[in-house]
């Protein structure tokens, strides 16, 4: 009897989670849906599924139209290397939060994380202002500067190193390991899991990010896949076919990403929350 409403439980869960991951992805299948068809046909009631004459060129115009490879090659380049960055230094700095004791690391790391709640739009203009002042606007080399420094994942990172065994760390500075040789030899082999999860999140931040990339690139040479995207909105017509097929092919990558990481994902996010 146990064992039957066990059973009746299970199954009572697994629906459940089976109706929200439905509802989840429903927005999506809409857009695959919508980016074969004509602009006429995106909205028209009752929606159609699947379309009966898949308009199978929008995904040829979106590369005809607009400069959309320039604009993919400028996503790449920006969310490789501002995500290479984030992750080595918050890793960085992360050990020295984590394993080295100084004077005040508590109160300067309290400080460094209390930033977080800070919106973005607050600094915004300040940021621009300084970076104009120093001749960094319009250029992929300021934004790459202003978000070489996360510290989210300076605090996720910092809490997966404190799960990791003090005692291992003194036996390798015995056996004649510097901190330096101990963080790279030691410490970031270990870390898999969580730096896996902080990829993720920083490769999808910068690759999907808008306000950034609209405020500091005039030039249209350095523009990014969202700006392409907003360039099929015009002031008096919307080409939403082409939207909604530039927007699938944006997501390709953030698939590609996340299953290349995804075995490490749950587990970096689940261990880096063990002690704190």
């Amino acid at each position: 009897m146990v064992k039957q409403e066990n059973v009746t439980k299970n199954l009572a869960v697994y629906a459940g989670l089976a109706v929200i991951t439905f509802i989840t992805l429903l927005p999506l299948i809409w857009m695959l849906s919508s980016s074969l068809k004509n602009d006429a046909d995106v909205f028209s009631l009752p929606i159609q599924w699947i379309p009966l004459n898949p308009v199978w060129k929008n995904f040829v115009q979106i590369w005809q139209k607009i400069n959309f490879a320039l604009f993919t090659f400028n996503s790449f380049k920006l969310s490789i290397i501002i995500t290479f960055i984030q992750v080595l230094t918050s890793s960085f700095a992360a050990y020295g939060f984590a394993k080295c004791d100084f004077k005040g690391r508590n109160l300067l790391f309290f400080i460094y994380v209390a930033s977080i709640a800070i919106p973005w739009q607050v600094y915004m203009l300040p940021q621009y202002v300084m970076m104009g002042r120093l001749g960094l606007t319009n250029s992929h080399t300021g934004y790459i500067l202003m978000q070489s420094f996360i510290a989210f994942g300076v605090f996720l990172i910092r809490q997966f190193y404190t799960s990791i065994p003090d005692e291992l760390l003194d036996a390798a500075r015995i056996d004649g390991l510097s901190e330096y040789g101990i963080y790279f030899r030691v410490v970031l082999p270990l870390s898999k899991p969580v730096i896996a999860a902080l990829t993720i999140f920083s490769f999808v931040n910068i690759w999907n990010d808008f306000m950034g990339p609209m405020i500091y690139f005039d030039s249209i040479n350095l523009r990014t896949i969202p700006l392409g995207i907003r360039m099929f909105l015009g002031q008096y017509s919307t080409e939403y076919g082409l939207v909604m097929a530039s927007s699938v092919i944006s997501l390709i990558p953030v698939f590609i990403v996340f299953l290349f990481f995804q075995r490490f994902f749950v587990q970096g996010i689940a261990t880096s929350g063990l002690k704190g």
